[in-house]
Parts: structure tokens; sequence; C-alpha cells
């Protein structure tokens, strides 16, 4: 049972089982609250019957004390394993969903858009930590009870008890029925959410084109639209599950007037003692009260299911894994014969062959779109090939586990990433635990110090979200120091100094040149005279590799290189 909770609520163990002890506790508390009409039941039985000792009353101001204190316990326990229990797992669903994401292979992220994931991270989960603290187990809890307590009634008057009970079904029927409309407003309403969040977002980011363009206005038009929108699903929503819902309840509350109607049918002809139909009365109408509850909470409980969905399909999404024991002979990067799409069908990358070697600078140039920034990512396996191999010193990249392949890789891509932290910070992450020193030292050769000294407070100045204080040149020197400070033995630069100055870029050059040293370098670049020193150069021309050969082989042979030189030198 425990396994089949986790796979439909997407729970952990302990979720799932901490679930299971909630429900109880909400059908003990229930069950309790029928205790008061029962003692009232048997007080007023005494009261009108003859020659009543007198202690009986003083048991029954015991029995008032005892059951208000069953109430307390009982209130007590279904708080802890309500909400407490609830809020503990929401915080491992969130971490559980972290450690996910940490190992999706990057193809997933092409897929999804960063809203769309952080609103699942936070959002989704947040709607289901309500559903699983309010709804769930008072549902649950209610069904329970409720079964526990028509067996009661059935024993105690089997005809008023079918007069109470009959539009139990029907309700819970009705409800449930909505399932399907719900869900189909639901997925309406999150597509609108998505939309939103994804307009609200790039909103934010592209503030400055806007203004630049005059276009604020116009785009606001189009956002404002989509919050309407959202607004609009929200409504139909609702109104969708009170239709349902609302109407479930009315026809609970038939139940106690088939429950009069009978019972004065019965007086009437002497089966039933008074006191057993108003003791009844009172039964079935704090009998009703879990079951209204319910109906709320199912059709709670079926929204969600989007939620559950949204859920699961991080967490079944394939992982990428791979032995943690990566001992490789040497660093060579060997591509052999590589297809590579990103899904779409059509091929990136077409039988690509070459090797980069150890101890020299390998230079992948080419047109825009050739797939050269492919390559450099298959190579740290940030997605894996469809076809042929990449290997790292003989080891198959698809057979290492991708933490453990990137700690043998400095990276640095043509977008750079930096946090809101400072600048010693953001140059430490390349290498955590490294001494204040080791993080200058990076920093003096990537050039930083030449900014860095300007700034407020030196290296300890917050740079704002991904360097908005900085620009784009040194917000990449930052990012080279970083690949400085780890020092690892491949170095991929994916147009590590295309936002630099002539300068500049020489000096970097020079800084990536003392530390290539018995190391493997594969270089991206469109600007010739970058890779005019590389060891090797390989032309990635529509997904195939054109040319291959040192800078003098490939001047001399007059293709993409020599051409694109001889341009880029007018």
């Amino acid at each position: 049972m425990v396994e089949k909770i986790m796979r439909k609520y997407a729970l952990s163990e302990r979720g799932a089982r901490d679930l299971v002890k909630a429900t109880a506790a909400c059908a003990v508390q229930n069950f309790v609250l029928m205790l008061p009409v029962c003692l009232l039941y048997l007080l007023v039985s005494d009261m009108l019957a003859e020659n009543v000792p007198d202690r009986h009353y003083w048991l029954f101001g015991a029995g008032i004390v005892a059951i208000a204190a069953l109430i307390c316990l009982a209130a007590y326990c279904e708080y802890n394993a309500t909400y407490f229990a609830s809020y503990k797992e929401s915080g491992v669903r969130r971490i559980r969903l972290a450690e996910q994401i940490r190992k999706l292979p990057m193809s997933y992220f092409g897929k999804k858009d960063l809203s769309d994931l952080t609103s699942t991270m936070m959002a989704d989960c947040t709607t289901l930590e309500q559903s699983f603290s309010h709804f769930m187990p008072q549902f649950f809890g209610a069904i329970i009870s409720t079964c526990i307590v028509a067996v009661c009634v059935f024993a105690f008057e089997w005809r008023l008890a079918l007069a109470a009970l009959w539009p139990l079904p029907i309700s819970l029927c009705m409800v449930a029925f909505s399932k399907r409309f719900q869900n189909a407003f639901q997925r309406r309403q999150m597509k609108a959410k998505m939309d939103c969040a994804d307009g609200i977002q790039e909103c934010l980011e592209t503030a400055r084109d806007l203004r630049s363009c005059n276009a604020q206005g116009k785009y606001l038009e189009g956002l404002d639209k989509k919050i309407k929108a959202v607004e609009r699903g929200a409504v139909k929503c609702e109104l969708a599950v009170a239709l349902f819902v609302v109407t479930a309840q009315m026809l609970l509350k038939f139940g106690i007037a088939t429950v009069t109607l009978a019972g004065a049918v019965f007086l009437a002809d002497g089966s039933l003692e008074l006191l057993r139909f108003i003791a009844f009365l009172m039964l079935v109408s704090r009998f009703y009260d879990p079951m209204s509850g319910a109906l709320q909470n199912l059709a709670a409980i079926l929204s969600t299911q989007i939620n559950i969905d949204r859920m699961r399909e991080i967490e079944q999404y394939p992982v990428q894994n791979g032995s943690e024991d990566f001992r490789p002979t040497g660093y060579d990067i060997v591509f052999d014969d590589v297809t590579f799409s990103y899904g779409d069908g059509e091929k990136v990358l077409d039988g690509v062959t070459f090797t980069a070697k150890q101890g020299e600078v390998t230079a992948l140039i080419g047109p825009s779109g050739g797939g050269k920034s492919t390559v450099a990512k298959l190579a740290a396996r940030f997605w894996d090939a469809d076809g042929g191999s990449v290997s790292i010193g003989g080891v198959n990249v698809r057979d290492v586990d991708p933490e453990t392949l990137l700690s043998a890789y400095s990276i640095v891509f043509q977008d750079v990433t930096l946090f809101d932290n400072t600048v010693m910070e953001n140059i430490r992450i390349g290498k955590l635990g490294a001494t204040d020193e080791e993080v200058l030292a990076a920093a003096k050769k990537a050039n930083c110090d030449e900014f860095v000294s300007k700034l407020p407070d030196g290296y300890s100045t917050v740079i704002g979200e991904n360097g908005s204080t900085l620009s784009g040149g040194e917000r990449q020197r930052i990012s080279i120091a970083r690949a400085l400070l780890k020092d690892s033995p491949v170095i991929l630069l994916d147009e590590a100094t295309a936002s630099l100055d002539a300068d500049n870029e020489t000096s970097i050059q020079q800084a990536i040149s003392r530390m290539i040293e018995r190391k493997t370098v594969l270089i991206i670049a469109h600007r010739m005279r970058t890779v005019a020193g590389a060891d090797k150069l390989v032309v990635i021309k529509d997904g195939k590799v054109a040319e291959q050969g040192t800078p003098k082989q490939l001047e001399q042979s007059g293709g993409f290189y020599a051409r694109t030189s001889a341009l880029q030198s007018k």
C-alpha cells in the first residue's frame, strides 16, 4: 500500500507512511467528536428513567471531562500528524526534485524553460503541501470514520440509517465525476500561468531592449492580456468545481429531510421511540459535517492531479549516470564517427571524427550553426551522442558519472553566468575551498586587477545579479579566472575572448598559454587571429569535419580557414 501511495502522489516512503498516519488520526478525531452525542443520549435516557441513582450523574460529569480530554488529545495528534509531517515532506520533496534536476541531461533543459521548472519547484510543491496537510488526510479520514459510524447507526436503527446514508455515494460520485472537467480547466489554466510567467520574466530580462526600442507600451499590452487570461481561467476553474461541490453538498442535506420524514412515519405507527428518534437526528447532524468537508476536499484532491503529474514528469525522466571510478589513460579527446540531433530529427553532427591531443591546442572553427558548440558540449557530456563515441583518455564519456567527468574540465562559455555575490566568491566557484591567495593569483592571470581595483570594495564588491554592474568583457574575465583557478587537465573555451578588446585578448591568450602545458585545450572561435597559434584546426561545417590540420596546412589548402583569415585581415 505504501508503494502505491508513493507512485500515485509522488511521495517519499516517509511521506507515504505519514499520510497513512495522518489519515488514521483524522478518522479518530472525527469518531471522537461523535462521543458527546452518545453521552447526551445516555444522559437523557437516564433522566427519563425512574429511580436513577445520583452517582450516575457524577459518572456523566466524569464522562464529559474524559471526552473533552480525548477531543483535545485527538486534535493534538491530528495536528502533528497532518501539518508537521506534511511540512517535513514538502522539504524532502523540494530537495528530491533539486537532486533529480542536478542529474538530468542538458537535453531536458532544452525542452523546458526556466519559469516552468521554477513553477514546479515552488508553486506545485506549495499546492501539494496544502493538499497533503489540509485535504487528503481529512478526506480519507472522513471516509473511514463515516464507514465506522455507518455500521454503528445501522446496528442502532437500520431503517433511519438507510434514510440518512443514501445521499453519500451519490454526492461522492457527483464530485468524482467533475475530475474530467477539472483536469481540462486546470491544463488550460496551467498553460495560461506559464505564458504569464514567461512574459513577466521576459519583460524583466529585456527591459533595456524594450526601452531602447520604445516598445514597452506594446509589450505591456500583450502582458496585460496574459494576466487577464490567468484571471479568467481562475474564475472558470473555481466555477467548475463549485457547481459540482455545492450541488453535492445540497444533495447531502436531503438526508436530514428523509430521516425526519421516515422518523415521523415510524413514530406515527409506534415502531420508533421518540428518544431514539431525537438521538438519531442529533447523530445525523454531526454525521454530515465531516462528509460535507470531505466533498470539498475531494474536489481539491482531484485538482492537484496536474501538479502531481508535472512533478512526476521530472522525477521519472531518465538521468545521466555512470561510474565514479574515472581513470583515463591521459586526456586525449577522441570523436569517432559521432552523430547527434537535438530531438527534432535534424542531424546537427553527422560522422564527426577527430582527436584533440593532450598538450596541444585544438581549435574548432567554421560557419555559425555548423555544430562547433555542440561538439564541445558532447565532449563534456552535457548531451550524449546518438551514434559513434566520444572518449577521453580511452574512456567513453557515456560510461562516466557526469559530475565525476566534469571534475576534469575547466570550461568558459560564451554566455557567462555570474552570481549576486562578491568578485572573490564568483571566482572561487571554480575551486571551492581555494584560499584568497589562490583566487587573487588566478584573477591576476586573467587580468581582473585592472577593473577590480576601480570597484568600491575591490574583490569584496557585490556585482549584482549575473554581474549586472560589470561590462561584458569584465564578466568574461571573471569566468576565465574561474577556469584558471580550477586548473583542470581539460580546458574548453567557447568564444572565451569574444567580448574582449585586442589588448585584453592578447593578454588573456598569454595567460591561457601559461596554463595549457600537458593539458588538452579545445577552443571555439570565429576570429582567426585567436586560433592562429593553435596546434590543430578542425573546421566544422554543416555538422561534418570539412578540414583539419595545422594552421599552416589549412592556409595552404585554400579552404575555409584561408578564406576567412584573408577576409578578417582586410
